[in-house]
């Protein structure tokens, strides 16, 4: 049985934040395609080594809803960093046969940034 997509992206986020980025990457389709504010990947190599950068700085991730439906899953996050105060971040995660397939990320990185 193929695990729920809102199951799939909590296991996300809970690998994320503790930065086990085997299980991260074992989560990912092989062909997932990522946008966000930081820019695109189209492999789940090529994800886990831009989310390994951006984790960099990382201190926390505090889920704070999350909405489905069927293989969408739409999570609101608190994005806390050593560089700014905690960042609101919107993503849609597309999940397919347990594995997500699709990611957009949206948020305001000026704050991370500068």
């Amino acid at each position: 049985m193929t695990a729920k997509p809102v199951d799939v992206t909590a296991a996300y986020y809970a690998a994320w934040k503790v930065k086990d980025f085997d299980t991260l990457r074992s989560l990912l389709a092989e062909d997932v395609d990522f946008i966000g504010p930081y820019g695109s990947a189209t492999s789940a190599d090529e994800f886990r080594a831009k989310i390994e950068v951006a984790s960099e700085i990382n201190t926390d991730i505090v889920v704070r809803k999350v909405f489905s439906d069927g293989p969408d899953v739409l999570t609101w996050f608190e994005l806390h960093t050593t560089v700014a105060e905690p960042v609101q971040v919107a993503t849609w995660s597309h999940v397919v046969d347990g594995r997500i397939a699709r990611q957009r990320v949206a948020f305001d990185p000026r704050p991370i940034t500068g």
